[in-house]
């Protein structure tokens, strides 16, 4: 496959989930709204207030995740090869130069966080600016840039809201059915039962279901920033060799959590990658194996 080809590739295919990501998060509030007895009245007010708290976290969530993570910003002087390095890739992406952040950790990883391109910020493990070469860094950075432009950073800011707002809403649904607010339920015999059943089924499921979705865009923008990051350096094996390294290197990363694993170009929580389906439903990465592999025969 082509490099153009698996930009397309990746694109189609992250459009088509979160098509079915928004469809879900629909059926699930009107499914919501029938069991509870108060129609689409509820779903809107479910919605609404959601959206209220998770916008909120939408536009904090970069400096929420610099500060769990104890990342500090630098200035060109303390690492004018990491700024030069960010710089010229910056010009090449015709990206605004980002803030830097720096984790003083000795595993060697990456991320990048922000809403939009004026609000970026590219932040970097000490380890990887010990053990990385010169191209292999490019090749991080890169990928970390390509995030940036493709907007993944946002994406993944709105897909994070959109998980919780299944979970709101799933946790709502249960709580007024104990609150004892029916409606008219008793008058729609059997078919508000079934709302009801259902209503409970996709409580139960949908935070479960909401994460895998979660999960599977994450991998696809991993492949689309892998392949975005080789069109602004033109050199597929430095990142390939960076991948290589940062996985063998045996370390976990102390300051990642659950929460934060999604962001960075290699699974934080070192051997815990799975090969089998189901198990790789679970995963936060593609397998690092079939990145290098797709970038070795660009």
């Amino acid at each position: 496959m082509s490099l153009y080809s698996q930009i397309d590739s990746n694109k189609r295919r992250t459009i088509f989930i979160m098509a079915f990501f928004i469809a879900f998060i629909t059926s699930l509030a009107y499914i919501f709204g029938q069991a509870s007895g108060y129609g689409l009245s509820w779903a809107g007010m479910a919605l609404i207030i959601s959206g209220i708290f998770t916008i909120g976290s939408f536009y904090w969530s970069d400096k929420l995740v610099l500060t769990i993570s104890g990342a500090h910003p630098i200035l060109e002087k303390d690492n004018p090869l990491l700024f030069r390095t960010v710089e010229n890739l910056c010009i090449g992406a015709g990206l605004p130069m980002p803030k830097i952040y720096v984790i003083n950790d000795s595993a060697p990883n990456a991320f990048a966080t922000g809403r939009d391109s004026k609000h970026a910020v590219i932040c970097v493990t000490a380890g990887l600016l010990e053990k990385l070469e010169k191209l292999e860094l490019e090749g991080v950075i890169a990928h970390e840039l390509s995030h940036v432009k493709n907007y993944d950073t946002r994406l993944m800011g709105i897909v994070a809201v959109l998980v919780g707002m299944v979970a709101f809403l799933a946790d709502w649904f249960m709580r007024s059915l104990w609150w004892g607010g029916r409606g008219d339920r008793e008058e729609k015999g059997n078919i508000q039962a079934i709302f009801v059943i259902l209503g409970v089924i996709f409580a139960i499921l949908s935070p479960f279901i909401a994460t895998l979705i979660q999960l599977a865009i994450s991998r696809r923008r991993e492949f689309l920033a892998d392949a975005s990051g080789v069109l602004l350096t033109r050199y597929p094996e430095g990142l390939a060799s960076a991948l290589e390294k940062i996985a063998k290197d045996r370390e976990v990363l102390e300051v990642a959590t659950n929460a934060t694993a999604h962001l960075y170009i290699v699974n934080p929580f070192k051997g815990k990658d799975f090969s089998a389906w189901f198990a790789g439903l679970f995963n936060t990465h593609p397998p690092v194996e079939e990145r290098i592999k797709i970038l070795r025969v660009m």
